[in-house]
């Protein structure tokens, strides 16, 4: 069996400057590479080496898709504490609707969205998780 690991998720944006601009101003993310077309595509780079392509959106989906939804719905970031990571989000603009929520596997999350409405949250892990 071959050694799979994760190389990068990539994100469809009708707008792919300013949301690689959101994740770089608001998560820290670094731009490592841009293409020479118009609209650009990005990879970025968030701090913990994780890698996300920004392309192009060939269509706009109609309203938001919601965490239950079939299919890959969220981006999670696991941060040594929630509410710290949470207060320097609200100071780079960032809007929790909901409270820390238990999470799967042991520890605590809380959902935000992106500049273009995709679903992430933040992931605290303890000790005691069953997830490392």
């Amino acid at each position: 069996m071959p050694d799979f690991s994760l190389e990068h998720l990539g994100l469809a944006a009708r707008d792919t400057a300013a949301l690689a601009e959101w994740y770089v101003r608001t998560l820290g993310a670094t731009v490592q590479w841009q293409s020479e077309k118009t609209p650009a595509a990005y990879f970025v780079e968030l701090p913990g080496g994780a890698l996300l392509e920004i392309y192009a959106a060939t269509a706009d989906t109609v309203g938001l898709p919601e965490n239950g939804d079939a299919g890959l719905r969220h981006l999670a970031l696991r941060v040594a504490s929630i509410e710290l990571a949470a207060r320097e989000l609200e100071a780079r603009g960032v809007i929790f609707t909901e409270p820390v929520k238990r999470a799967g596997g042991g520890g605590s999350v809380l959902f935000f969205r992106d500049g273009e409405g995709n679903l992430l949250h933040l992931v605290e892990r303890t000790a005691e998780s069953a997830v490392r």
